[in-house]
């Protein structure tokens, strides 16, 4: 029995940080449709996303802003994750998915031009994240139902940075070792 009930609130002392061994490993598929405690859990981490980004809530409770939460931040081998993000028109998403996987992406790459950040990393790490301009994943919603996303931008990058955790990929892997902020030819700024 996990502890995160539908009234339990996930704060910074319930994420794992980079040391731990969770995040460096593959995550393991989530049984279909999802339990009733996987439900409960993945509602605790979207209501952690919602509450890290209120002025009020993340001062009262000392929240770092997160767009994404993966199962293994919170130290759980569960192959799922949330994510609450504003687009670039200013349009508010809310995706929760179980076992993605990305089925197609675009050729072109973007990047955000002041890198990405995570919740379970401390430290400010400088470098370019390329990622896919467009992706298509593939996955379960809560009711355990396929669904199929079409991302761009800002979108796409989030759901790839979640994606990486699920299969044990930290950002800054995939930042380039000699010259950070080197990138491939096809990659563009986001904006």
């Amino acid at each position: 029995m996990s502890k995160f009930h539908s009234n339990y609130m996930i704060t910074m002392k319930d994420i794992v940080r980079e040391r731990n061994e969770i995040l460096h490993q593959p995550t393991q598929e989530v049984m279909l449709p999802p339990s009733d405690e996987d439900k409960k859990i993945l509602t605790c981490m979207m209501n952690f996303l919602k509450n890290s980004q209120d002025p009020y809530l993340s001062k009262k409770y000392k929240l770092r802003a997160g767009v994404g939460l993966s199962a293994n931040q919170i130290g759980l081998n569960k192959r799922m994750f949330v994510t609450y993000l504003t687009d670039e028109k200013g349009k508010e998403h809310e995706y929760t998915l179980i076992n993605p996987k990305i089925i197609s992406h675009s050729v072109s790459m973007i990047y955000l031009p002041p890198g990405e950040g995570c919740l379970s990393v401390d430290r400010d790490i400088k470098g370019f994240v390329p990622r896919y301009e467009r992706i298509k994943v593939k996955g379960f919603n809560l009711e355990g139902e396929e669904i199929v996303l079409k991302l761009k931008g800002h979108s796409s990058i989030v759901i790839q940075h979640e994606i990486d955790h699920l299969d044990g990929i930290m950002f800054y892997d995939r930042i380039n070792k000699e010259n950070p902020f080197k990138l491939p030819e096809n990659c563009k700024s986001l904006y």
